[in-house]
């Protein structure tokens, strides 16, 4: 089985997630690589907080319930963020007034923004501010940014707190962009992070159209605070195709599944 290092540990990522524990020389074997290489890949995730390696192998992190930091995401499945991004983009047209809220898809996504002309931005995201204001100086597409005010936490790199959800009741947007740590029938849209959460729900409530960008490793998963209910989720941009088992469920026939 030959494949490229990332594709390699992002399969490594999600046997964990399913069978909670992988051991090294059952990956060896699997991948057909040599025992250096499977060690080597174990700590590099372990560096990133996403596993917590043990004798003969690696079990789960104790991030399984809480999100590891902005910095040490901002690799994980990057091609999928990437492909996400630039398929979103297709989505603001010019004149509107878009919310982008937190994580590192969204700075993927904001990345790609481009050729788009008189849009306005908001966000709570200090990467995805920094990013848009360099594409404004650089006359990537025109309009204007605002960095929502209110409490910034310095390891996920966001902006939230009750101010900053009374400064989105100020807004009538056009469109939501909003991430998740977890997508379930069950649960919806959910994410890790309460003051994270109590802003994308803001987002969601003040905009016409809500649009979610996910990886198909947030799917099936459910995480710490619910977001939304996915009937409230227009459009979902994703890696992959839409998942058979949401095929049976009619509240969410309306939802516009663009594979990226």
């Amino acid at each position: 089985m030959s494949v490229l290092p990332e594709e390699r540990k992002n399969e490594i990522l999600k046997e964990l997630k399913t069978m909670g524990k992988v051991k090294v020389m059952e990956l060896v074997s699997q991948f057909q690589v040599s025992e250096e290489t499977i060690r080597r890949d174990l700590m590099i995730l372990e560096e990133k907080g996403l596993l917590k390696r043990v004798y003969g192998g690696a079990i789960k992190s104790v991030f399984q319930f809480e999100e590891p930091p902005f910095t040490q995401r901002t690799t994980v499945n990057q091609d999928a963020k990437v492909k996400i991004g630039k398929k979103a983009v297709e989505l603001i047209s010019n004149g509107d007034v878009i919310a982008i809220d937190v994580g590192t898809t969204m700075l993927e996504f904001a990345k790609c923004i481009e050729n788009k002309q008189d849009i306005t931005i908001i966000t709570n995201s200090l990467p995805v501010s920094s990013v848009l204001t360099e594409s404004l100086n650089q006359n990537k597409f025109s309009g204007q940014v605002l960095l929502l005010g209110g409490l910034i936490d310095s390891k996920q790199q966001s902006i939230s707190g009750s101010f900053t959800e009374q400064l989105l009741n100020q807004f009538n947007l056009d469109k939501a962009f909003i991430s998740a740590g977890g997508v379930s029938i069950k649960s919806g849209i959910s994410n890790y992070h309460l003051h994270e959460t109590l802003v994308s729900r803001k987002m969601v409530e003040v905009s016409k159209q809500v649009i979610m960008l996910t990886d198909y490793s947030k799917m099936g998963v459910d995480t710490f605070c619910k977001v939304c209910p996915l009937e409230k989720v227009d459009v979902i941009v994703c890696d992959r195709p839409f998942p058979e088992e949401w095929k049976t469920h009619s509240k969410l026939e309306d939802i516009d599944w663009i594979e990226a």
